[in-house]
């Protein structure tokens, strides 16, 4: 059985949620001052997962590991991966001028020197809920190391649309469980009906959703071997920018090359959860309200943290 391991996508944590550095920004949304990270990693330890990664920017470190991973560590082995901007292939530099990261796949390449065994790879910013981590870490637990068998978590779409606003999700086209294309699409919203639908020219245009249909919330389960594959593909990627200051390497634009190549299967692992996530500083109450009902419930204890064990 393989013991898995969770990766968090963290170094854009908070960015698009106050617009200041560090890490204060980030209110809590438990009763205990826990953040949403704090309940995902909680779900992972449940589940079965042994160790943690979070990939972060280096200058995050100091803060991370007093708040976060001064709570997380006595549950999960903790450990940490920078993304540089500097961390490319031999013979490529850094374009004059550029300051942006290079995107969610190279994010995760951070990480491919802290992990060797299977793993689950999730956004910091989002609640997936407990679900959500049992199905991954029991895939993770049979697949074989070696192989191109990966997974993905697969949310309806109904169940994460906020109730207002907007949000960006890559909607699935499925076959037989398994994932055959992700198309990435803007401005998602619920109409007055809670019908999910999207703009396709980001004005008053809509179009409908089906009700069910399956979309990535960035929520993977890999074999090591994906860190080989992205790299392999990252010069490719870096070659075909249109704009070398701006453009970035997506984790779903990697996996779908793997599958139009027929070189990987990603399963589906349907999950029934609801997404909760603050993208707007008004989402906050929704997220607030949706945990306290899960605690009264009995899903989660009122202090998440007990001794730093879930």
């Amino acid at each position: 059985m393989n013991k898995p391991t969770l990766v968090v996508l963290a170094a854009g944590m908070g960015s698009r949620y106050g617009g200041k550095a560090g890490l204060k920004q980030v209110d809590p949304v438990g009763p205990s001052g826990e953040i949403i990270i704090d309940y995902s990693v909680f779900d992972a330890a449940r589940a079965g997962f042994e160790k943690v990664v979070f990939v972060i920017k280096r200058e995050m470190e100091e803060a991370f590991r007093a708040t976060i991973g001064a709570r997380v560590s006595g549950a999960i082995e903790t450990a940490y991966a920078f993304q540089e901007l500097s961390d490319l292939p031999a013979g490529y530099e850094i374009p004059a001028g550029r300051v942006k990261p290079w995107g969610t796949a190279h994010a995760l390449l951070a990480a491919r020197h802290q992990v060797r065994e299977p793993f689950a790879v999730i956004g910091a910013d989002d609640f997936f809920g407990a679900g959500t981590f049992r199905a991954l870490a029991e895939y993770l637990r049979t697949v074989d190391p070696e192989s191109m068998d990966f997974a993905m978590a697969g949310f309806t779409v109904e169940n994460t649309v906020p109730r207002r606003g907007h949000v960006a999700r890559g909607v699935c086209e499925t076959e037989n469980g398994y994932l055959r294309t992700v198309t990435e699409r803007t401005q998602i919203s619920l109409d007055e009906r809670g019908q999910p639908q999207y703009s396709p020219d980001g004005g008053e245009t809509q179009v409908s959703i089906p009700v069910g249909t399956i979309v990535s919330m960035n929520t993977w389960a890999f074999t090591p071997r994906m860190f080989d594959e992205m790299w392999a593909q990252f010069p490719q990627v870096i070659d075909g920018m249109a704009d070398p200051l701006k453009g970035e390497y997506y984790l779903p634009s990697a996996v779908d090359v793997l599958i139009r190549e027929e070189r990987a299967s990603v399963k589906i692992l349907e999950t029934g959860e609801r997404w909760y996530g603050v993208t707007w500083q008004e989402d906050k109450p929704f997220v607030v309200a949706a945990i306290a009902e899960m605690i009264r419930r009995g899903v989660y204890p009122e202090k998440l943290w007990n001794e730093g064990k879930p």
